[in-house]
């Protein structure tokens, strides 16, 4: 079942309650984002679920290239 009910088909745009379109078959998903409070009271729980207090869980998170790299493979790929 769909964490919201009113759903968006992805093709037609037509609004349905369920995840499969209706008139034209395709996919449908949740029309607007779910709804987030800062006194939000599982936070706590999700965050010992994905383990973000944990060290690894910060090594695993992606890095972006620094800006004199970004800057030089800019130039690069410019002056090619």
């Amino acid at each position: 079942m769909a964490r919201q009910l009113l759903q968006q088909c992805l093709e037609c745009k037509a609004w349905t309650l369920a995840t499969t379109c209706p008139s034209c078959g395709a996919k449908a998903q949740a029309a607007a984002p779910l709804k987030w409070s800062p006194e939000d009271h599982r936070a706590e729980i999700r965050r010992k679920m994905y383990g973000v207090t944990e060290a690894q869980w910060a090594e695993g998170l992606a890095t972006l290239p620094s800006l004199e790299e970004m800057k030089s493979s800019h130039n690069a790929s410019e002056e090619e």
